[in-house]
C-alpha cells in the first residue's frame, strides 16, 4: 500500500502549536507523509505574535515546484498566506500543478487576536484561492470576515454564511464553531447542492 502524501503550505509557528509544525504532527499521526512549503516565519508563543517575517513569493513558488516535481502529492492544505504576492503565487501554482484535493484554512487572525493577513488582501483570498479549493475551513470570525458581515449568532445564520461562501466558488465549507457562544462547540459542514438528473 502506497503511503499518502500531503503538502502543507503555511507559516512556521515557533511555539509549535499551529502552522507547519501542527500540520506535520497531524499528518504523521494519521500515517501520512508530510511535505511543507513555508510562507512566513513567526516569532510567537501562547501569549501572542511578536514578529512576522514573510518569505518572498518567488521562494514560495520555488518550494512548491520542488515538491510537485518530485513527489506524488495527494492533498494540499493551505494555511497562513501572509501577503498578496503569496496568494498570487499560490493561485498560479495550483493552476500549474492541478492537485486534486485542496483544503484552505483561511488564517487571518491568530488565536491571540494578532492579525496575520492584511484586510486589503482578503478580497484576493476570496477571488483567487477559494475557487481553486475542494474545501475551506474558516472559524466563525473568519467566515464573517470573508463575507464582510457580522459574526453569525445562530445556526441559521451560520448555514446562510456557508452557502454564500460556496457561491464564491468552492464545493464545500466546514465552519468551525470553536468561537461560538453555546455550551458545545459545533462544526457545520455545508456542501454545494448536487443537480438532479432529468427523467
Amino acid at each position: 500500500m502506497t503511503t499518502p502524501i500531503a503538502l502543507t503550505i503555511a507559516g512556521s509557528d515557533s511555539c509549535g502549536g499551529a502552522g507547519i509544525q501542527a500540520d506535520l504532527k497531524t499528518f504523521a499521526a494519521f500515517g501520512v507523509y508530510g511535505a511543507s512549503v513555508i510562507t512566513a516565519l513567526t516569532a510567537q508563543n501562547t501569549k501572542g505574535v511578536s514578529g512576522i517575517h514573510q518569505v518572498p513569493s518567488e521562494f514560495v513558488t520555488a518550494q512548491i515546484d520542488a515538491v510537485f516535481d518530485d513527489l506524488r502529492v495527494d492533498a494540499v492544505k493551505i494555511g497562513m498566506v501572509a501577503q498578496l504576492a503569496t496568494i498570487d503565487a499560490l493561485a498560479a501554482a495550483l493552476g500549474r500543478w492541478s492537485p486534486r484535493n485542496v483544503v484552505l484554512d483561511p488564517v487571518m487572525i491568530a488565536t491571540s487576536g494578532d492579525r496575520l493577513l492584511c484586510p486589503d488582501d482578503v478580497e484576493a483570498l476570496r477571488t483567487k484561492l477559494i475557487p481553486r479549493t475542494s474545501l475551506i475551513t474558516p472559524n466563525l470570525p473568519e467566515a464573517a470576515a470573508l463575507l464582510d458581515e457580522p459574526l453569525a449568532q445562530s445556526e441559521a445564520a451560520i448555514e446562510s454564511q456557508g452557502k454564500r461562501l460556496i457561491a464564491i466558488g468552492c464545493p464545500a465549507v466546514l465552519i468551525k464553531g470553536g468561537h461560538g457562544q453555546g455550551a458545545e462547540s459545533i462544526d457545520y459542514l455545508i456542501r454545494r447542492a448536487k443537480r438532479q438528473g432529468l427523467g
